[in-house]
């Protein structure tokens, strides 16, 4: 049984204490810029916690069982849906006129010098009510499916068989189709509506790339912390090895979407869709270009031999890099359609980060500590102890 260490704990706290310190200076000096730090982190890492139940949904949907050894780091990161969902609709309801351009009123009247054609024309989806709507679906439907199949999970223990195992694969396929609609519908509505006038046909894909190596970065780095406390001793290079070949798949399936959307834009020069990556090319440069070398490059060369994917000094750095790179990648999603030009990388963004950072492994620790760390009873467990490759 895991126990949440004090010393953890601690750093937790004082992460999320710099957090409160920095949104505090932040609204103090810029309530758009702190605003727009809440966004970037809120979202950021709820979608880590949704990458998670899926990548638990699909062990199910797959009937894989390498991953059960430690099944239950995933299942510990998804208790963050409910946080992360909650925080995300109170922060479109108390904050959207500081976000979103198009929840101002005068844009859609045609009587109003502020009107605006495109935006008027985007009302049946952008309008206030069936944006909250949305909102709450999401958050319905991805804590109440992390909420089931953890539930189930943890009754398993008790109960073992297979009729629990087969109710979780019910669960998980149903989950899947509706996370291949909501992951894209909610890319759209959270992020590429604050550039309203701007729309991409792959955004929700790319979007989905990058926060899911994010979420499997996130995964191996909890996993390897628990080895090194002396847990998780059936979980070996094998398993290691597994996950490192999905974090390196992963970010070159981001940089493949990356490229892709980027050159269809560029190659059609259509005003509308031009302006997306005309205004990051002008103001935001140095840190456009160096987030594709961050995501791509970097895990590229480190993760490739196929002995770094099983060494856990290798796998450290190459999840480090990943989770700061698409921090950085939601960062030139949120801020330049928030803040403009003067949007930058400060102590504001950096300790809001943090402080998520510690209000994420908080939650995460705080549900591992509330379980055993196997699935002792998971019809695939013994499976997963003798995975070898």
């Amino acid at each position: 049984m895991f126990t949440f260490p004090k010393n953890i704990r601690t750093l937790t706290f004082a992460l999320m204490a710099i957090g409160v310190a920095a949104l505090a200076y932040g609204f103090m000096t810029n309530a758009d810029r702190a605003w727009a730090s809440l966004l970037h982190n809120t979202f950021y890492f709820n979608a880590i916690a949704l990458c998670a139940l899926f990548f638990v949904a699909v062990q199910y949907v797959a009937q894989a069982g390498w991953a059960i050894s430690f099944i239950r780091v995933p299942q510990a990161m998804m208790g963050f849906l409910k946080y992360g969902c909650t925080l995300l609709l109170l922060i479109f309801i108390l904050g959207h006129h500081h976000l979103y351009q198009w929840t101002h009123s005068e844009l859609f009247d045609p009587k109003s010098p502020e009107y605006d054609e495109i935006i008027a024309g985007k009302a049946g989806f952008l309008n206030m009510p069936f944006y909250i709507i949305r909102l709450v679906l999401y958050g319905l439907i991805w804590a109440g499916f992390a909420w089931m199949i953890r539930k189930n999970s943890l009754q398993e223990d008790n109960e073992g068989g297979l009729s629990i195992y087969k109710k979780n694969f019910r669960l998980s396929a149903i989950f899947v189709v509706l996370f291949g609609i909501s992951s894209s519908t909610s890319a759209w509505d959270i992020l590429m509506s604050i550039d309203v006038h701007w729309f991409s046909t792959l955004f929700g894909w790319y979007t989905f790339a990058g926060l899911f190596v994010s979420g499997l970065a996130m995964m191996c780095m909890l996993i390897l912390f628990l080895r090194s406390k002396g847990y998780y001793e059936n979980v070996n290079e094998n398993h290691l090895h597994d996950v490192g070949k999905f974090m390196f798949a992963f970010s070159i399936f981001w940089t493949y979407l990356w490229f892709s959307q980027f050159m269809l834009i560029w190659y059609a020069n259509l005003p509308e869709e031009v302006v997306y990556y005309q205004f990051r090319w002008e103001h935001f440069k140095l840190l456009w270009i160096g987030n594709l070398f961050i995501n791509f490059l970097a895990p590229f060369l480190v993760l490739m031999p196929r002995d770094a994917k099983r060494q856990m000094q290798i796998l450290v750095v190459a999840g480090i890099i990943i989770i700061i790179g698409h921090w950085i990648d939601v960062f030139l999603m949120v801020f330049p359609g928030t803040i403009g030009s003067a949007a930058h990388i400060g102590l504001v963004e950096i300790g809001t980060g943090l402080g998520y950072l510690g209000a994420f492994l908080f939650v995460t620790f705080s549900e591992l500590a509330k379980a055993p760390l196997d699935a002792k009873n998971h019809p695939m467990l013994v499976e997963s102890k003798h995975h070898h490759i």
